[in-house]
């Protein structure tokens, strides 16, 4: 049996499933194994993994631990809680805003390319050629950020780095608005998501596209580029302080275990806290050279828990409200039996979107694709209900197919 255990209770004779925690922060070369000895549960803790999933079958037991089910549906009670808040307003749909998205995707992971190619070369960076990025990213988003978000999901092995810089600019952009910040910090805050991995042009791609886990000295120089990022922007005076906070800062953690600076609590700014959620939110979803992304609903699931000691808890949950508890282009399972991706988050009740269905697993075939809104009764384009995220490889399906799909 599967169980979610704290990390204090753990013993040697223990078998790990999942240390629970994203794959940046582990100092193993694998996710499961038999604990050997008192040396690996102080290396567990001591990289700030505070819960662990055990196997109760493959080896010695905590009898009062709940079960992983019993763990992740109190989680999603707690999630039913969040959902009710209300959501941001959508401007524009989904299928006008997408042509647009897609010219901004290129246009910013270029922009951003050329950034890493110059501090590479240690080229000073050139701020006049971001920042008309940055504004139409921030327009989009205010548009239509599901669009945008919703393409970004997309990336492949290659194109990781550039794509994931673009990526945390657009969900700290959509975070920074839900939250009613003024329009110049929602700027600032964006710049500062597309250009905080800039220290990651001085990591050699031996170890940045390294196929397997990192060695200790490997991980080393990965920890290194928040404050390599740091001082190259700083060269460029035109790089706004709020900008350089969020690249030497994404990666600390409240409970002191992040880097470089090992800030804990409230020392980190409330804008590096909200980078930090969106950095391992978009890490966590993504395909890498060394494992594969999981869906957004899980990784969402996962940050709600580690906020307990890693992340600001308010902040993570306005993060899911901005981005919604299913966000869009993910894939679900209806009550119904069908497939659908989520096109629309609902304003008031995040747990019922607007949903493309184009798929009945009861008979394994695609169907016509169809919008309901989850938010409406039957007969009333709605009647079903989500009963959880599914893997699109699990069904071999492309949701992102039929984003715009329906009635079409």
């Amino acid at each position: 049996m599967l169980k979610k255990v704290d990390s204090s209770q753990l013993k040697v004779g223990m078998y790990i499933h999942d240390l629970s925690c994203d794959w940046m922060t582990h100092p193993f070369v694998r996710n499961r194994f038999v604990i050997a000895s008192q040396d690996e549960i102080n290396k567990i803790i001591k990289a700030g993994i505070h819960d662990v999933v055990i196997d109760a079958g493959k080896g010695l037991d905590v009898e009062d631990a709940p079960s992983l089910d019993e763990a992740q549906a109190a989680t999603e009670r707690e999630l039913e809680e969040i959902a009710k808040a209300p959501s941001r307003i959508i401007k524009t749909s989904l299928g006008e805003e997408l042509k647009r998205a897609a010219q901004i995707r290129h246009q910013a992971a270029g922009v951003v390319k050329n950034v890493m190619a110059d501090a590479r070369l240690g080229k000073a960076i050139e701020i006049g050629a971001v920042q008309p990025v940055v504004q139409n990213i921030t327009e989009s988003i205010l548009r239509n950020p599901g669009a945008l978000l919703g393409l970004l999901r997309i990336k492949t092995k290659d194109d990781y780095t550039f794509l994931h810089s673009v990526s945390v600019c657009a969900l700290l952009v959509a975070f920074a608005n839900a939250r009613g910040m003024d329009e110049d910090l929602i700027r600032e805050a964006g710049l500062g998501g597309l250009l905080h991995d800039t220290g990651k042009a001085l990591v050699p791609d031996a170890i940045l596209n390294k196929p397997g886990p990192l060695t200790d000295e490997e991980f080393a120089i990965i920890k290194k580029h928040p404050m390599d990022g740091y001082n190259i922007l700083k060269e460029s005076p035109e790089v706004p302080q709020l900008a350089l906070d969020i690249t030497r800062h994404h990666h600390e953690r409240r409970d002191g275990t992040g880097y470089p600076d090992k800030l804990a609590g409230d020392a980190i700014s409330e804008i590096a806290q909200m980078a930090a959620i969106v950095d391992v939110y978009d890490a966590l979803t993504a395909d890498r050279c060394y494992h594969k992304g999981i869906p957004a609903a899980a990784a969402l699931r996962k940050i709600y828990e580690w906020s307990k000691h890693h992340f600001n808890q308010q902040l993570v949950q306005e993060f899911m409200r901005c981005v919604g508890i299913y966000p869009v282009g993910t894939l679900v399972m209806l009550e119904s039996g069908r497939l659908g991706v989520v096109v629309e988050p609902h304003e008031t009740n995040l747990l019922a979107p607007k949903v493309n269905v184009f798929f009945n697993t009861k008979n394994n075939v695609y169907i016509k694709p169809e919008t309901i809104d989850l938010s409406r009764g039957l007969g009333f384009g709605g009647g079903d209900k989500i009963v959880g995220h599914e893997s699109p490889a699990k069904w071999q399906v492309d949701p992102m197919r039929f984003l715009t799909l329906a009635g079409s």
